[in-house]
């Protein structure tokens, strides 16, 4: 027998927009224009192929950003909670691996576009890490009383 439940279902049975989808697929387009620059590395790098996959990326932050914040009753504190420290290590993460580029020599065009997808990367995990976490909180009730 099933225990009752709440007259709007568990966390875990709330629909939720296609966050991690979208986010996993972001992030292999990051790394799809990582190896593509990589591969063309210390020679000239034709810009067009990764700077497409980076506004591809781009794009579909904006949009996972966007569904998110339209979610009803979405655990915002929780959400935060967990995202901003994730994001401070991501952060962290992400200076590493700059500091390894400019190590290498790397500069122009080449830089500025994985720099600009590094920042991707060390936004949209800790924005995925958030969303895993809050996803399975406990609705805020001031959203589900419609106060």
């Amino acid at each position: 027998m099933s225990a009752p439940s709440e007259p709007d279902g568990s966390a875990a049975d709330r629909p939720m927009p296609p966050v991690t989808q979208l986010g996993m697929l972001s992030l292999a387009l990051i790394l799809a224009g990582g190896i593509y620059l990589a591969a063309h590395l210390p020679n000239h790098v034709p810009l067009g192929p990764p700077i497409a996959l980076l506004a591809a990326s781009v794009a579909l932050l904006v949009a996972n950003a966007v569904a998110l914040s339209r979610v009803d009753g979405f655990p915002w504190a929780r959400f935060l909670a967990v995202a901003k420290w994730s994001l401070l290590a991501y952060a962290i993460i992400a200076g590493l691996i700059e500091y390894a580029f400019l190590q290498n020599h790397v500069s122009g065009g080449a830089l500025v576009v994985l720099t600009l997808s590094l920042v991707v990367f060390a936004v949209h995990v800790p924005m995925l890490i958030g969303f895993t976490v809050a996803r399975y909180a406990e609705p805020e009730r001031a959203a589900l009383s419609g106060t």
